[in-house]
This record gives structure tokens, C-alpha cells and sequence, in this order.
């Protein structure tokens, strides 16, 4: 019985290893990138890894972002997840910024992309919900790329 369970961690760990890792970059990775982050793990954690940084932090996440999508998805992105540098991710397969003009000098690699999103800080619930459902629907597109 030991020994099946070893096999089966072991493939866990080793499928693990073998997804690709996906890092999503804005300014103060408190918004935008930290939505995209929770959904990703939420949406498409068995496809892809998921990590996001600023090239800034502020002291917590967006209060509206944890709100909506604790709401929406039961993530309590308070709990899972916190802003961060991009010198403390791990190497990464694909860059996606969220439509900031940031630049990310330390994080190369062959795949970037941006999504073009405006920051819904400050605005409505609505704004924020169009953004939410934004993101949702890039990140289900990317996991359909990354299968």
C-alpha cells in the first residue's frame, strides 16, 4: 500500500514539474494580476502553473478584487496569495502583462504576451466584474493553448 501511495505522489510531483509556469506582471501586482493568478490556479491549476509579481508591491491586495472574487469563486485571495516582486519568481515559460506598460527586464523568455486590460481600481462594481470575466475568459483561452 506504501509503495502505491509513493507512486502516486511521485507523478503528482512529476506532473507538477512538467507543467508550464505561467507568471502574470502588473505595476503593483495588487489587481489585475493577482485576479489572474487566483482564477488561473481556479480555472486552469491542472494545466498550468500560475504566479504573479509587480514591478512594485503595495501592502495587500486590492480590496475590491478579494471582495468580487471571494463572491464569485470562493477564493479568498487574502488567504492564498500576497503581493510580490518579479525577482522572487521562479523561471517562468510564458509573461503576460496585464496592459500596464511594464516592462520586466528580469523575466525573459520566448513567450509574452499583454492583455491589454485597464485597471478597474476605484471604479464600479461593474467595471470590476467586466474585468473580472476579462480575465476569465483569457485565462480559459490560454488553457485551451497550453493543453
Amino acid at each position: 500500500m506504501t509503495a502505491v501511495i509513493k507512486n502516486v505522489v511521485s507523478e503528482r510531483v512529476g506532473d507538477d514539474m512538467n507543467k508550464p509556469k505561467v507568471a502574470f506582471i502588473c505595476v503593483h501586482n495588487s489587481c489585475r494580476s493577482q485576479i489572474a493568478e487566483a482564477l488561473s490556479k481556479h480555472l486552469a491549476g491542472d494545466v498550468f502553473e500560475s504566479y504573479s509579481a509587480g514591478t512594485e508591491v503595495k501592502d495587500r491586495i486590492n480590496p475590491d478584487a478579494v471582495r468580487l472574487i471571494k463572491k464569485i469563486y470562493g477564493i479568498d485571495m487574502e488567504t492564498t496569495q500576497h503581493s510580490k516582486l518579479i525577482e522572487v519568481l521562479p523561471p517562468v515559460d510564458h509573461v503576460i502583462t496585464m496592459g500596464c506598460n511594464v516592462s520586466c527586464p528580469g523575466l525573459t523568455c520566448g513567450n509574452q504576451e499583454d492583455w491589454g486590460l485597464d485597471d478597474p481600481s476605484g471604479q464600479s462594481d461593474e467595471v470590476f466584474m467586466e474585468t473580472i470575466k476579462r480575465i476569465e475568459a483569457k485565462v480559459t483561452e490560454l488553457k485551451s493553448r497550453l493543453s
